[in-house]
């Protein structure tokens, strides 16, 4: 149910998304404490994006969850993931934002129904 969407304005190819994939994944299991069989993770690259009315390498995130996050938990999934993309894809922390949304269960759908 974690959800971890990042859409970024660096080219990303297959063997980069993979590890990002495989590293986001394996860091917000960690950090919000649920099994990584729940987790999904996207990244979409070359996605036209300014920052600081800059193009210089940014970043987007949005994470949605049922539970786990909170203020004590934000802080270290936002600086787990400003450490994968800035180690991946050379985008600075400074240039990163991410949304975080604590959703309610029936506001998420799985399987042809809510949880």
């Amino acid at each position: 149910m974690p959800t971890l969407i990042l859409s970024t304005n660096v080219p990303v190819d297959a063997v980069v998304a993979a590890d990002i994939l495989k590293d986001c994944s394996k860091a917000v299991a960690r950090i919000i404490g649920k099994p990584e069989s729940y987790v999904m993770v996207s990244i979409n690259g070359s996605v036209p994006m300014s920052f600081a009315a800059s193009e210089e390498p940014t970043a987007y995130g949005e994470l949605v969850s049922i539970g786990g996050i909170g203020p004590g938990v934000n802080g270290k999934l936002s600086a787990a993931v400003a450490e994968i993309l800035e180690t991946k894809l050379s985008v600075s922390r400074s240039r990163f934002y991410i949304k975080f949304d604590d959703v309610q269960r029936f506001n998420f759908g799985f399987n042809g129904s809510t949880f």
